[in-house]
C-alpha cells in the first residue's frame, strides 16, 4: 500500500512536541496533505502541557499536548520521535502495546538499547536512522563508493558541528558516516576510531578514522568526510541550514511504514537504496 492509495491521512503523532525539532514536525505535518496531526507529546511540567500543539503557528490543530503516552497515542498509527534515549525506548514500549509504528531520529543509544529497538521490531514496524535527511542518507551512499577508492595512501577523517544544545558526541550522523566508510574498506570502526587528539601524539595510524567534533550556537548540523592523500584531498559534506530536512525525511518514513506490519528498517530501506 502507498500513501497516495490511502483514502484517509496517515494519523501521526510527535513527541517532544513543544521543542525545535518537534515543532518542526507539527508544521510539516500540518502542511501535508496526506498526514493529520493525532497526537502531541512532551514531558511531564512543561509549559507547553494543554496547548494545542499548532498553536505555535496560528492554527488550530485540535490536538493538546499532553504528558500522558496513552492519551497521546490513543488515535495514532504512527509516532515520530526526536528526544532523549531514555524517552525514546519507554514510548517505544507502549508504541508496541498499542500498536502504533514508530519513525526514531533520536541518537545517543547505547548498544543494549539498540538491541532493545530491535526486539521491539518483530511485533511493530520500526524506521530507526541517525539522519532523516534525505540528502544525508544520499551521502552515505556516496561515501560507501568513494571509501572504496580511497582505502589506501588516503587518511579519513569525520568532522561534525551542531548547536551548543546537543547533548551526544561525535553524533549518531557522524557516527554512521564512520560505520559505512570503515565497512567499506573491511576495518572495524570500534577498534580504529579516534575520537580526540591532545599532547605529544605521535605520528598519524594510517589505519585508524578520526572523529572531530564543534558545539557552538545554533549550528543546525554540518557534517564533512574528508580523505586527505598526497597531494590532494577530497572532502564530501552535508550542511543543513534547517530541520525542515529532517522533517520531511521524517514524512517519508511514515509513509513507508504505512505499507509495513513489522520490521526495523532504514532511510536505505524508505530510499530504495536496498
Amino acid at each position: 500500500m502507498t500513501a497516495n492509495t490511502l483514502t484517509e491521512p496517515l494519523r501521526v503523532a510527535v513527541a517532544g512536541a513543544s521543542g525545535r525539532m518537534g515543532r518542526m514536525l507539527i508544521e510539516a505535518i500540518q502542511a501535508a496533505d496526506d498526514c493529520v496531526l493525532a497526537g502531541a507529546l512532551d514531558v511531564s511540567g512543561s509549559p507547553a502541557l494543554g496547548q494545542d500543539a499548532a498553536a505555535f503557528l496560528g492554527q488550530t490543530s485540535g490536538v493538546p499536548i499532553v504528558s500522558d503516552l496513552g492519551e497521546g497515542l490513543k488515535n495514532a498509527q504512527f509516532l515520530i520521535d526526536f528526544t532523549r534515549p531514555e524517552g525514546t525506548l519507554e514510548h517505544l514500549r507502549v508504541c508496541r502495546e498499542l500498536g502504533v509504528k514508530l519513525v526514531i531520529g533520536t541518537t545517543g543509544f547505547s548498544e543494549a538499547q539498540k538491541a532493545e529497538i530491535q526486539a521491539s521490531a518483530e511485533q511493530v514496524a520500526v524506521v530507526f536512522a541517525p539522519n532523516m535527511s534525505v540528502g544525508v542518507n544520499v551521502v552515505l551512499k556516496l561515501l560507501e563508493q568513494a571509501a572504496k577508492s580511497f582505502a589506501n595512501g588516503y587518511d579519513i577523517e569525520i568532522i561534525e558541528a551542531h548547536h551548543r544544545h546537543k547533548v551526544d558526541a561525535p553524533s549518531g550522523t557522524a557516527l554512521k558516516m564512520g560505520e559505512v566508510v570503515a565497512q567499506a574498506i573491511g576495518r572495524d570502526l570500534k577498534t580504529c576510531a579516534v575520537y580526540g587528539r591532545e599532547g605529544v601524539t605521535g605520528e598519524r595510524d594510517p589505519s585508524t578514522i578520526g572523529f572531530a567534533t564543534v558545539r557552538g550556537g545554533d549550528i543546525v548540523g554540518d557534517h564533512t568526510v574528508l580523505f586527505a592523500g598526497i597531494g590532494e584531498r577530497i572532502e564530501i559534506s552535508h550542511k543543513s541550514s534547517s530541520r525542515a530536512g529532517y522533517a520531511q525525511g521524517s514524512l517519508r518514513a511514515v509513509r513507508y511504514l504505512a505499507g509495513q506490519a513489522k520490521g526495523l528498517f532504514g532511510m536505505d530501506d524508505v530510499l530504495g537504496f536496498k
